[in-house]
């Protein structure tokens, strides 16, 4: 999700409420502890510079039960971020502290934003030797195929 898709989302809430990838819920009386902009240059395994930008929100929940972070809030946090921070229209990462501080991508069911699991990616497959993943397929998949070869339709 992208920060211009949050903030349309938000305008449209009475309530904001985070379900991680489990099924659970944050915590109703998290914070938003940080919005900030982060930026990660690196070389990846073919030795390619690459340089990515994300918008991050750091979610945590104290012992602060009263705590309820509305809509327009945290709106009004994103503005200031992007105000002072020079915050462009860029994708969103989560952080929370479960276990350790877990990195996630952000959706919107509808009602409820929920946190998806990140995943590791090699990006120079070319570079590396990884074999191509071949589509398996069952034998009688192959063989309905066969069967529904029509004379005059290039398969035979």
């Amino acid at each position: 999700m992208k920060l211009s898709e949050i903030k349309k989302t938000l305008s449209t809430l009475d309530n904001v409420a985070f379900i991680l990838p489990n099924g659970t819920y944050v915590p109703e009386h998290f914070h938003v502890t940080e919005v900030g902009l982060v930026t990660k240059n690196f070389i990846d395994c073919g030795g390619k510079v690459r340089k990515e930008k994300v918008v991050n929100f750091q979610l945590w929940d104290a012992n602060d039960y009263e705590h309820r972070l509305k809509p327009n809030k945290l709106l009004s946090i994103i503005t200031l971020s992007e105000k002072t921070l020079g915050i462009e229209d860029y994708e969103i990462e989560v952080e929370y502290q479960t276990e350790t501080i877990g990195k996630y991508d952000l959706d919107f069911n509808g009602k409820d934003f929920t946190l998806i699991n990140k995943k590791t990616a090699c990006l120079a497959e070319d570079q590396c030797g990884i074999p191509k993943t071949k589509n398996k397929i069952q034998f009688s998949e192959i063989s309905k195929e066969a069967n529904s070869c029509t004379p005059g339709g290039g398969c035979c």
